[in-house]
């Protein structure tokens, strides 16, 4: 048993609500110089050349990329041979975000209660996934979600027979229907399979693979390449002004399904795609 104390979690998650707003992926980078080399519109080109900047200056003056700093989401794996003491599980994470959020001089969106709109303040609370892994080591990564592209996201249960067909064109017209709303180009997050709450967090998780990694199913690896192409040809392009890159990746996750049912989920990430992961 491996004993991990409540304040490193704090710690690690602060780190990484700074470090994931500041500083874009690698694999995002590499999608925009992709982007960027293939983009027809003149326009869209310069958008892209523009975002690259931006991600420079952020990286290199210690500065939020996005003013819209998110919603943070903190995924955490925990080895079953890991035991933490000095503090409650959960308070620790969201102290963490309280702390990233002041220390970091990121933007608080967060509202307490969802009718009377009063902000929290800190940030918090954030959205937190656990799952119980095999080992005795913690890997937590933070997703900083902003609202533009969360806002656009959908999920519908489909009915059986409208199979893969169907499903393309739920995800076309989700994202047809957000336009530059989402502040393309975006990576698109789909989930099928499971139930009403596993398909919209497999859409949340497909968001965390790494640009350009396919799903191991072939069939599935074939449905994200259709996707996106389908997608690129929408004709939608960088924040929305026209040209060939809507979305720079359509990750899929699936789970299994009653047989009633064929629930899809699109959980779309603007051109931010921020996230940032530590393994303690």
């Amino acid at each position: 048993m491996r004993i991990v104390d409540a304040e490193v979690l704090s710690e690690s998650v602060a780190k990484l609500c700074w470090e994931a707003c500041y500083y874009l992926p690698e694999d995002v980078l590499a999608g925009f110089r992709r982007a960027e080399k293939t983009e027809a519109s003149p326009i869209g080109k310069s958008i892209l050349q523009q975002l690259m900047e931006n991600a420079d200056e952020a990286k290199n003056n210690h500065m939020p990329y996005c003013h819209d700093t998110g919603m943070a989401v903190v995924f955490v794996e925990i080895g079953q041979d890991v035991h933490i003491t000095g503090g409650n599980y959960l308070d620790s994470i969201q102290d963490g975000v309280r702390t990233g959020y002041r220390e970091g001089y990121l933007r608080k969106s967060v509202v307490g209660d969802p009718l009377l709109r009063v902000n929290t303040g800190d940030n918090t609370p954030a959205v937190v996934h656990t799952e119980i892994v095999p080992g005795d080591q913690i890997k937590i990564t933070v997703l900083p979600k902003g609202g533009g592209s969360e806002n656009m996201s959908a999920m519908k249960f489909l009915l059986p027979g409208e199979g893969v067909e169907g499903v393309k064109k739920f995800v076309l017209q989700t994202i047809k229907d957000a336009g530059g709303k989402a502040c393309p180009p975006v990576v698109v997050g789909v989930g099928i399979g499971g139930s009403f709450d596993k398909v919209t967090s497999l859409a949340k998780h497909a968001v965390l693979r790494e640009i350009g990694v396919h799903h191991p199913d072939p069939h599935i690896a074939q449905l994200e390449e259709e996707l996106l192409e389908a997608i690129n040809d929408t004709g939608i392009g960088p924040q929305g002004l026209g040209g060939t890159s809507t979305a720079l990746w359509v990750p899929i996750e699936t789970y299994a399904c009653h047989i009633t049912a064929l629930p899809v989920a699109v959980n779309i990430q603007c051109h931010a795609a921020r996230k940032k992961s530590v393994i303690i």
